[in-house]
């Protein structure tokens, strides 16, 4: 089995604590592991402050940056997991529409929409980590 630990350049540097992306190969297959992103930009700094839709969709281009980093496209993505600070019911249509600008209405990932108290920054209103499985040599 073959294993990378990877933090692309167009990403924040958090190695000192975590690798952006794992990908593991076995079997003709590629696994690759997302850490949750976040509204950054690559020098850390904070996009779309205070609004749920900017930070969503800052987050889903680091996303889509990360599983492309690891050898995969966003059809590849098989599962996702959305953290939102103090979720409320009528914040789902910016999460949704977000999400089909990233990925096709019949080919949605598994999602998993879950409200936390806070993320590891106060600024942070939204975090999404995913898990890709692709074909290799793809």
């Amino acid at each position: 089995m073959k294993r990378a630990y990877l933090n692309p350049k167009l990403l924040p540097d958090w190695s000192q604590m975590f690798s952006q992306v794992v990908v593991t190969e076995a079997h003709g297959l590629r696994f690759i592991h997302v850490s949750g992103q976040v509204a950054v930009n690559a020098s850390k700094e904070m996009v779309g402050a205070g609004s749920l839709k900017h930070q969503t969709d800052q987050a889903l281009l680091n996303l889509k940056t990360a599983v492309e980093s690891g050898g995969a496209s966003m059809s590849d993505v098989m599962k996702l997991t959305i953290y939102v600070v103090d979720y409320r019911y009528e914040q789902a249509e910016a999460i949704s529409s977000a999400l089909r600008t990233f990925f096709e209405n019949d080919k949605l990932p598994a999602l998993s929409l879950i409200g936390v108290a806070g993320l590891a920054m106060e600024h942070f209103l939204i975090e999404i980590d995913a898990e890709v499985v692709a074909v290799t040599g793809k």
